[in-house]
C-alpha cells in the first residue's frame, strides 16, 4: 500500500494512492496515518476496503509528509563506500549515527527556505526505512519484522555548521525544513528488498547523484538491529539510511535561492523542492549567539 497525507500544513487527511495511481481519502477509514493504519494489523484491515470505491481526491492538493507519529528521526552518515571516499573519510567500521530534530520534517514538495546565517547547504538523497513495531535488542535475522514501510527522504545539511561550528553534526542537519519526506510511505510487503533500489538526484535538471542500495556498507536490516542496542525504537520512528555520491560538499557546489532538487527512491515516489531565500535578518542575540567561538 502507499499511503500519503495531503492538503494545507497542519490539517493534512490521510489518503492513499490506488493501483491506478490516482490520489483515494482515507477519511473515515481512519483517523491518520499512523500506526493504526501502517502496522500490520492496520494493513491487514485496510486490505479489506475496497480501494476503488473510496472517494477520489480531486485536483493536486499539497501532500505532507506521508504518515505521523515520528517520535525520532534518525540519520546514518557514510553509508555508501564512494560518499565516504568523496568526502575524504574511512570507510565506518560502525554506523555513523546522528539526529535530525522532528521539526525540519516538511513534505515532498514544499519550498526550503535558506536560513539566514546558512552559507553552504547541501543535498542528500536516502533511503527512508519507518519502524512499524517497537525494536529491542533485535537480531539482524528479525529485524526487518519490525519495519512497517519505506520513504523517499532528502537529508540536508549546511556544511558550514557540520565541519566548522564544532564536532557535532545534528545541528547542520535539523533546520527547519531540511527533512523532506514523502511523497508515500510504502509498505514492506511492495519492497521485497530494501537493498536493491536505484536513487537519483539532479539540481537544475543536472544528475547530481546516482547509486544503488546495494552499495550501503550496513544493511536496512543491519541498522535496525544495531540501533535497537542502543535506543528502543518505536512504531513510527524514522531512519535515513546514508547517501551515494555526488554532494554538494564534494563538487564544491552549494544550494543557493533559485535551485530546483528533484529525488527519487526507486519505488517509493519522487521529491521536488525549490530554494527560497529566507528572512533578511536575525535578532541581534541570534546573531551573537551564532559568532560564538
Amino acid at each position: 500500500m502507499k499511503f500519503v497525507r495531503y492538503g494545507p500544513p497542519g490539517r493534512e487527511q490521510p489518503g492513499l494512492i490506488d493501483a491506478d495511481g490516482r490520489l483515494r481519502s482515507l477519511r473515515g477509514v481512519v483517523d491518520d496515518i499512523g500506526p493504526q493504519a501502517y502496522g500490520s494489523a492496520g494493513r491487514r484491515a485496510l486490505r479489506r476496503v475496497d480501494a476503488t470505491a473510496l472517494p477520489l481526491v480531486r485536483g493536486r492538493p499539497r501532500l505532507g509528509v506521508p504518515f505521523v507519529g515520528i517520535g525520532k528521526f534518525i540519520a546514518i552518515g557514510l553509508n555508501y563506500r564512494d560518499h565516504a571516499a568523496e568526502a575524504g573519510l574511512p570507510i565506518p567500521d560502525e554506523p555513523v549515527v546522528f539526529g535530525k530534530w522532528t521539526t525540519c520534517l516538511s513534505g515532498p514538495f514544499d519550498a526550503v527556505a535558506q536560513p539566514p546565517h546558512a552559507t553552504r547547504m547541501d543535498w542528500e538523497v536516502e533511503l527512508g526505512v519507518v519502524i512499524g513495531q517497537t525494536a529491542r535488542y533485535v537480531g539482524v535475522a528479525d529485524a526487518l519484522r519490525h519495519v512497517a514501510g519505506y520513504c523517499t527522504v532528502n537529508d540536508l545539511s549546511e556544511r558550514q555548521f557540520q565541519f566548522e561550528r564544532g564536532p557535532q553534526w545534528d545541528k547542520s542537519k535539523g533546520l527547519d525544513g531540511f527533512g523532506p519526506v514523502g511523497p508515500w510511505l510504502v509498505t514492506a510487503d511492495e519492497i521485497p528488498d530494501p537493498q536493491a533500489l536505484d536513487l537519483r538526484l539532479d539540481l537544475n535538471g543536472e544528475r547530481m547523484q546516482t547509486g544503488n542500495t546495494s552499495s550501503m556498507v550496513f544493511s536496512v536490516a543491519q541498522i535496525v538491529s544495531y540501533l535497537s542496542h542502543f535506543m528502543t525504537l518505536r512504531p513510527g520512528d524514522l531512519i535515513a539510511t546514508g547517501t551515494p555520491p555526488g554532494v554538494g560538499m564534494a563538487r564544491q557546489r552549494f544550494l543557493r535561492p533559485g535551485d530546483v532538487m528533484e529525488l527519487e527512491v526507486q519505488g517509493l515516489g519522487s521529491q521536488r523542492q525549490q530554494i527560497v531565500a529566507g528572512r533578511d535578518r536575525v535578532a541581534d542575540d541570534a546573531r551573537d549567539l551564532l559568532r560564538l567561538r
